[in-house]
């Protein structure tokens, strides 16, 4: 992961029903975990998800990476980091990175590559409105970012 201080985005309580067998949050949670973050990273920011869809930016997810460090368990409460690297805005995708936390203690990190495309599918391949916003968004929070 590349440089700079995340921004918590939220907290969760872990539900008993994203554990498995064994009381341990099941792998694929912490995907979900990334999303909830990610939509809160966005809201502190100043823009909804929502609000972006509407202008005709939407953002499916190209790659995604976790590495799971330690388990997290029913009822811990983890906290869910978030940013979006300066370096990572292109014209044409985003990568936003993640951290999950219990207690200062790192649970998983990990990163999602999303593409910039228009309410057709077609990637915005020229900078774009969207982009420019978000360098401009970045670069205002870089002392926390």
């Amino acid at each position: 992961m590349s440089g700079g201080s995340f921004i918590q985005a939220c907290a969760i309580r872990v539900r008993y029903s994203e554990t498995d067998k064994m009381g341990i949050v099941y792998n694929a949670n912490y995907l979900v975990w990334f999303e909830i973050a990610r939509t809160e990273y966005c809201r502190i920011i100043g823009r909804t998800y929502r609000s972006w869809e509407e202008d005709g930016y939407f953002l499916p997810v190209t790659e995604s990476y976790c590495k799971y460090i330690f388990p997290a368990e029913y009822d811990d409460l983890a906290e869910l980091y978030c940013r979006a690297p300066l370096e990572q805005i292109k014209p044409h995708s985003i990568l936003f990175e993640y951290k999950i936390k219990l207690n200062a203690k790192t649970l998983s990190e990990g990163w999602t590559k999303h593409a910039f495309v228009n309410p057709e599918g077609k990637i915005y391949r020229k900078n774009n409105k969207f982009q420019q916003w978000l360098i401009g968004e970045s670069g205002k929070n870089a002392a926390f970012m």
